[in-house]
């Protein structure tokens, strides 16, 4: 899975026990009550849990009506929005959704402590990054004893690349209450700070402190995947990506995992598949890029092209959104950078990756973006200073380590070009085939 995909494990598992709230809420008035349920798609529309949350809403909004004084019940449709929003992928409806609620609820009370968190969130779910940092920050101010807030400052200050203050706000979250949100954080930070093996362990914590089938657990258990994918463990990772979709049926994550598995053995049918079907219950960019690359390597070359020009104009409509409305745009410039890659447009590329690094100069994997596209324009020293930067929390993802080797390599760098990608393969992980393929090439010839 790709280290973009990374994020929303934070927002997830925080949702995830956000949900259980939302049934104990009964109402006030908003601005706008137009927005309702929408239909979710094929069996995720089936579930037991779907009709729970009809109902739920369906009460809430009722109640808003009848008593629109009632903070709770607005906040309990908020969480509904923001949960939906997730298990959907449809964030732009339902942020905009949830941002109307909490807003109104902050227009008459500005320190109401969970209108600033679900704010915070909603921010953190657009790519405002240094705006939800702020709103958390001032949560936190009201209430410091909640560890909720603190998860979503370990979030927020790991985007804005203040990895230091990420794990003092990790520490003070796990003293208050040791759960899946807390240790998936924990493994999180180790995994950025290169301890895979206690990322992993943290991880574990984080899937044996959730309830089986749930959102939340069921994605930490795709982390733990991941992580064993980043260290060649296949077998443990597609136990652990099966035992997810054998718990929550239909869950699109669980798929996608395979389909990394599948497309490893080159059962590249089998992963397009798996990945159409993924695609086709939840609205998630990543996974239609996943569709490319898994295209180009099955050799369906149009299809690929025509699916990233696809890709390309959605996260620009997204993002462009929020220049006319700030509860609605979402920043996508890094994700736009990679997705311009794809089409050999190096300008453009270079362009999204400087517009992302302005917001984040210090985040690592923005610097990493930066970099990684110079490298494509035949620019390697200029790529370095992003390198080093991207390379300074000791970072041991094998992506990351492939790349940084080409770099050096191209830079004239070669003994530390061999260092970097004698470590990405020596537990031959799973990364993308092409980059993976070309590291083996380089290497060879160090």
């Amino acid at each position: 899975m790709n280290k973009k995909l990374i994020y929303p494990v934070a927002i997830t598992l925080f949702l995830a026990s956000v949900f259980f709230i939302i049934f104990q809420f009964s109402s006030i008035k908003q601005e706008d009550t137009n927005y309702q349920l929408k239909e979710r798609k094929g069996f995720l529309a089936q579930t037991d849990e779907y009709k729970n949350t009809r109902v739920t809403a369906a009460k809430l909004k009722l109640t808003i009506q009848e008593h629109p004084d009632d903070q709770k019940s607005m906040l309990g449709l908020a969480a509904l929005y923001i949960q939906e929003g997730r298990i959907t992928g449809d964030y732009m409806y339902y942020n905009l959704a949830a941002m109307q609620q909490v807003n109104s609820i902050l227009k008459k009370d500005s320190n109401n402590f969970q209108a600033l968190t679900y704010k915070a969130l909603i921010y953190l779910s657009q790519h405002h990054f240094a705006d939800g940092l702020a709103v958390a920050e001032k949560a936190k101010n009201i209430n410091p004893y909640n560890a909720f807030i603190y998860g979503i400052l370990v979030d927020a200050n790991v985007e804005m690349g203040e990895y230091a203050k990420a794990v003092e706000y990790a520490d003070q979250m796990v003293s208050i209450r040791p759960d899946i949100r807390s240790y998936s954080r924990i493994s999180y930070l180790r995994e950025l700070h290169g301890d895979l093996p206690g990322a992993i362990e943290a991880m574990k914590l984080a899937v044996g402190a959730g309830m089986p089938g749930d959102e939340g657990t069921e994605w930490a258990r795709i982390q733990l995947g991941h992580l064993y994918e980043n260290t060649g463990a296949m077998a443990n990772a597609e136990m652990h990506y099966r035992i997810a979709l054998q718990q929550r049926p239909a869950y699109p994550y669980a798929m996608v995992g395979l389909a990394h598995i599948a497309s490893a053995k080159h059962e590249y049918k089998s992963a397009i598949s798996l990945l159409l079907q993924a695609d086709s219950l939840v609205n998630d960019y990543a996974i239609k890029e996943e569709l490319v690359d898994v295209y180009n390597l099955d050799g369906q070359k149009e299809k690929s092209a025509d699916l990233a020009k696809y890709v390309i104009d959605g996260m620009n409509k997204d993002s462009k959104s929020g220049l006319t409305n700030e509860n609605l745009g979402h920043y996508a410039d890094r994700e736009l950078a990679y997705a311009y890659l794809k089409m050999n447009e190096d300008d453009k590329a270079l362009t999204h990756a400087l517009t992302e690094y302005q917001r984040r100069p210090k985040n690592i994997d923005v610097n990493e973006t930066v970099a990684w596209v110079l490298y494509n324009a035949n620019k390697p020293v200029q790529a370095l200073p992003y390198l080093k930067e991207a390379l300074r929390t000791n970072d041991k993802n094998p992506t990351l380590l492939c790349r940084a080797g080409l770099i050096y390599a191209k830079a004239g760098e070669k003994e530390k070009a061999k260092s970097m990608l004698m470590d990405a393969m020596k537990n031959n992980p799973n990364i993308q085939q092409e980059l993976k393929a070309e590291s083996i090439h380089v290497m060879e010839t160090l």
